[in-house]
């Protein structure tokens, strides 16, 4: 939207027709508060209080519509191509969708449940049809070509520039040249591959969700207080009290893999961690991948690339998949140096303990621990005090203050709607 509101300065007297909905996209737009205008102060805030699993389907299908008579409007406009009636126009469609996409996302993300992931799974190829729809719009390109291709007499700004730069690359990046059978298979391979995208994701949550490691008081050994009673807390959460619970995520799996002196343990976590999707089940992710990698090379070879890396690369700094390959290499070297480095000296305390084992995955983090305290006299837990999130929360005010003149007031409890008892509010002046 900057660079939008950069190139508004642009002549206007190109305007822009006004797009036509039907009746159930004007209903939906009317009565659905996942597509209402933000409203109180700072220019308005989301709703979530309104969060409501029944509306985001409904919301997601209207705002598509209505996003798609926008574009039509612009394509369709018989004045000259101008980047006020083409490019900033476009910028400014879809703000219904954005709306219901924020509340898509925070479900996504943030409150996922088996409900929501069903409705992703449905909506997850029509939001890519959605998308290839706009940058398969001939007419739209057709407009946005030939802005590209008389920029020259056109007197940019570097912003106007750049944004023109942007959007004509996407376009072209994304089939927007491609005709008959080849734009159609090309819209089909990417409603599959958001389909399996968003499998693939679920797939890993699921395994999240449902591998849970529980202990009892006598394999605590080696944790500390904190992490016992959060262990303690999500078994009971679980509906196992009395038991701890090591979680298959990162944030459970981290610690435990850390300060454990179970190493049987320490294996079963680690391998139920990171085996997700890979356990030859209804979440197995092989055939997945397989598939997503196949798609991806049929896409880009209807484009000419001969490889998806070359496809990817083409708007990053290293342009060639050999220079981001020398750059990986370069690294890796070095890297894999200093790894070894790190285990000859984890493997010196196991064997100084007399504890008989070669250094294992498992084993990394925990031998890790123990050698930064041999060798440094450090201590992690030692750390943790100033590491709590209210400590951390007024450092980082605090820097924002020093450095840019922020200031941060807490608002109250109730006064902003949140998606979560959990969040919190400042205001920011």
């Amino acid at each position: 939207m900057a660079l939008a509101t950069a190139c508004a300065a642009m002549d206007n007297s190109a305007s822009v027709p006004v797009a036509a909905f039907d009746e159930a996209t004007t209903a939906q737009l009317a009565s659905n508060p996942l597509l209402a205008e933000w409203t109180g102060p700072h220019g308005g805030q989301p709703a979530f209080d309104k969060m409501d699993l029944a509306l985001i389907k409904p919301a997601l299908e209207a705002g598509m519509a209505a996003s798609l008579a926008e574009i039509d409007a612009i394509a369709n406009n018989p004045a000259k191509p101008t980047l006020e009636n083409t490019l900033v126009a476009m910028e400014r469609t879809g703000e219904p969708l954005d709306r219901a996409m924020t509340y898509y996302g925070i479900w996504s993300s943030n409150v996922s449940s088996a409900k929501f992931r069903k409705i992703q799974a449905e909506m997850a190829p029509k939001l890519s049809d959605y998308q290839s729809k706009i940058t398969q719009n001939a007419a739209l390109f057709a407009r946005i070509k030939a802005l590209h291709d008389t920029q020259g007499s056109l007197k940019l700004t570097p912003h106007q520039a750049r944004l023109l730069k942007l959007v004509y690359d996407r376009f072209q990046l994304n089939g927007a040249e491609l005709t008959g059978e080849k734009r159609e298979r090309y819209a089909a391979i990417n409603a599959e591959l958001a389909e399996l995208h968003t499998t693939f994701s679920n797939n890993l949550l699921a395994d999240e969700e449902s591998w849970v490691t529980y202990l009892t008081p006598q394999q605590l050994g080696g944790l500390p207080a904190s992490f016992v009673a959060s262990a303690k807390a999500a078994a009971e959460g679980l509906g196992k009290p009395g038991q701890y619970a090591i979680t298959n995520t990162r944030s459970s799996m981290d610690p435990f893999l850390t300060y454990s002196t179970e190493r049987k343990l320490r294996e079963l976590v680690w391998r139920n961690y990171y085996s997700r999707g890979d356990n030859n089940d209804a979440h197995d992710n092989n055939a997945v991948i397989a598939q997503i990698l196949k798609l991806r090379h049929e896409r880009v070879q209807l484009l000419g690339y001969t490889t998806y890396a070359d496809w990817q690369l083409q708007d990053n700094m290293a342009t060639k998949p050999a220079d981001a390959t020398a750059l990986m290499e370069a690294v890796w070297r070095p890297a894999v140096a200093r790894a070894k480095e790190e285990v000859a000296d984890m493997q010196a305390v196991t064997n100084s303990e007399g504890a008989n084992i070669t250094i294992e995955a498992w084993d990394y983090r925990f031998y890790a621990e123990k050698v930064r305290k041999a060798k440094y006299d450090y201590d992690g837990e030692q750390l943790k005090p100033y590491l709590q999130l209210d400590k951390l929360r007024e450092a980082m005010f605090y820097v924002a203050g020093e450095l840019f003149g922020f200031a941060f007031a807490p608002v109250a409890d109730g006064v902003i709607p949140v998606f979560h008892p959990d969040v919190r509010v400042w205001e920011v002046t």
